[in-house]
């Protein structure tokens, strides 16, 4: 799969090469902090199969955690455009960044709903995981 996309300014570009890893909607607090208040779609790509066509994106990471995901978005624009977290071995691309954001079809799990708002939605056929879910065997 060919895929890209970039930030709202278009100062930011990224090109993904490969098959998404997992497909999902992340109700952490983080994500819900990072996208003004819902859920976050996203994708996991490959690390080897993603780069930065354009531009430089900034990136956050907080100090005060230990093992902090590092948040990148642009800096002209805001848009947040992928997380990096420790010990995984890919990229977390949001789905809104996409150039055609519909090829990513549908969320495979809904992670992180113990933290979710009670004005969130998840739809009932969707598995869902009080935080991360179990490593696949």
């Amino acid at each position: 799969m060919e895929l890209e996309g970039g930030c709202y300014c278009s100062a930011v570009r990224y090109a993904v090469a490969g098959m998404p890893v997992f497909k999902a909607l992340c109700y952490c607090r983080a994500c819900q902090h990072v996208a003004g208040g819902g859920p976050q779609y996203f994708m996991l790509v490959p690390e080897l199969g993603f780069s930065i066509t354009k531009g430089t994106p900034a990136s956050f990471a907080r100090s005060d955690l230990e093992a902090a995901v590092t948040r990148s978005f642009c800096r002209t624009c805001g848009t947040h455009l992928f997380t990096r977290r420790p010990g995984l071995d890919g990229v977390i691309l949001k789905v809104g960044t996409l150039d055609e954001p519909g090829r990513f079809d549908a969320p495979r799990a809904a992670i992180f709903v113990a933290e979710k708002q009670p004005f969130h939605r998840i739809p009932d056929d969707l598995p869902q995981f009080a935080g991360l879910p179990p490593p696949a065997s």
